[in-house]
């Protein structure tokens, strides 16, 4: 450690793993938390089906295309900073939406909402990566994965159970409190860190933000308005063209937002490339099988969320211990196993899945599912964290988190298109055919990200030490995060 470095103290670290891992829940649980809710803000707001999906799809759309330009914001401003301003806009956002008088302003409070969390969620994790020490960021990093990872599958169960037994403005207002108790916090108990020399790469910024809020348009729209409408056409050509550009310009620019040279790291494209295909095949199937036992089983929303525990409970018990393992044997094994889990879980439960179907019969596949994703959390954010240097820290955050908010933005329309092409609503028999296939197509997808995840380098480990990236390129992106203090093994 350079002697002229301090290392942060440990009670800072432990606020930081507080304070991030809390506001990491709120931002990735209102991802899903509204699903359930649909059927009563129908009913009190009224509105279309198209309405009603926009209240699902403004959060997620405003959230994937303004990561990375929070990640920027926070490199160049300050990450504490951006964080408190993200936090707090993401606060008031959720209070305008419980006080929606209609359903345009809800969807409008939601977009507001997925600007605030795309400015915070980006920061939790450099935020992270600086204050603790690299012999506990493992642990910690498991932790954040835990709770995070339980926020996203335990959306459908917390706004279930808020809407049954208080209102579905509840699910909004939960966040106003834990907010307003975490903006003191944040701003006098997290270090201050910044990227040194970074620059906003305004050009960039509009490119990705344009060519995302096109793919995932198109996307949610292909449905409704049909995949071959001009507006459908439009946005997924022209978002397509965009990207492009957008990926010539990370290329050939002087300081671009995403150098796209990080991605001839195997760790770093590995890690995304499974992120993306993962929450494509986990939001979407999530998404059925949560309507799934209310629609066809018959049980309530709280009943339902109760019995995907297994499953969406897992990472709060099972990712701690998946961090520190993966700082024992890297992360490349233990990513790769939980993706192969997660797949054979998907895919044991479209085996088995039938109108009449009993609950010990969904167990098998819904354990595995857990287990899958529990080990995958927390070892997917250290390797993204250690595939790169301190300074790009940041923006490799934010651009982990847009291509997971992007996959599930793609998992629920491609998941939903397959649904609808081969059952509908009219009865369980209908809605259990266009189920099983899309469950299907989900786990073929996840096995595809466990074979992602192989690009991962492979990791020595010294005798009775941690786990040490093999590849000198994935070493050199663990140089010195801040403070001194060494970054986690890129696995």
């Amino acid at each position: 450690m350079n002697p002229k470095q301090r290392p942060v103290p440990r009670a800072t670290a432990l606020w930081t793993v507080v304070v991030t891992s809390v506001a990491g829940f709120m931002a990735a649980l209102d991802n899903l938390v509204v699903t359930t809710a649909l059927p009563s803000i129908r009913a009190d707001l009224g509105g279309t089906l198209e309405d009603l999906e926009w209240t699902v799809n403004a959060y997620t759309l405003t959230f994937a295309v303004l990561l990375m330009l929070g990640a920027a914001l926070g490199d160049r401003f300050g990450r504490r900073r951006l964080f408190v301003v993200g936090l707090a806009v993401f606060t008031g956002a959720s209070a305008a939406a419980a006080l929606a008088p209609g359903i345009g302003a809800l969807v409008a409070a939601r977009a507001v909402q997925g600007v605030g969390a795309a400015i915070m969620m980006p920061l939790t994790l450099t935020l992270l990566t600086a204050a603790v020490p690299a012999a506990r960021r493992g642990a910690a990093l498991g932790v954040f994965g835990a709770i995070t990872g339980l926020a996203v599958a335990s959306g459908p169960l917390v706004g279930g159970s808020l809407t049954e037994h208080l209102s579905w403005q509840w699910i909004f207002w939960l966040n106003v409190p834990v907010g307003a108790v975490l903006l003191p916090l944040a701003r006098f108990r997290l270090g201050e860190s910044r990227a040194p020399g970074a620059r906003l790469d305004v050009p960039g910024t509009l490119l990705v933000s344009g060519g995302l809020f096109g793919i995932v348009y198109g996307l949610v729209n292909g449905e409704g308005h049909g995949w071959t409408s001009p507006r459908v056409l439009l946005a997924l050509v022209g978002g397509a063209a965009l990207l492009a550009a957008f990926v010539r310009h990370g290329t050939v620019a002087r300081a671009p937002m995403l150098p796209m040279r990080l991605f001839r790291d195997r760790a770093f494209l590995g890690i995304n490339a499974a992120s993306l295909l993962m929450f494509l095949g986990m939001f979407g199937s999530i998404f059925l099988l949560s309507q799934f036992l209310q629609t066809v089983a018959g049980y309530s929303p709280t009943e339902a969320g109760l019995r995907m525990l297994p499953w969406t409970g897992m990472p709060l018990l099972v990712a701690p211990f998946a961090g520190i393992l993966s700082d024992r044997i890297g992360g490349r094994p233990v990513v790769a196993a939980g993706l192969a889990l997660q797949a054979a879980g998907l895919g044991l439960y479209a085996l088995v899945l039938e109108p009449g179907m009993s609950y010990p019969a969904q167990l098998p596949g819904l354990i595995l599912g857990g287990l899958g994703m529990a080990l995958f959390f927390a070892p997917a954010a250290s390797v993204v964290m250690g595939s790169v240097r301190p300074a790009e820290q940041g923006i490799a955050s934010g651009a982990n988190n847009a291509l997971r908010e992007v996959g599930g933005a793609l998992g629920i329309a491609v998941l939903g298109a397959v649904f609808a092409a081969r059952g509908g609503y009219e009865s369980g028999q209908a809605f259990t055919d266009g189920t099983v296939p899309a469950l299907w197509i989900g786990a073929a997808v996840v096995a595809l990200a466990a074979a992602a995840a192989l690009m991962i380098p492979s990791a020595r480990v010294p005798r009775g030490g941690r786990a040490v990236a093999t590849e000198p390129g994935a070493a050199a992106g663990a140089a010195a995060p801040a403070r001194g203090e060494p970054a986690p093994a890129a696995g």
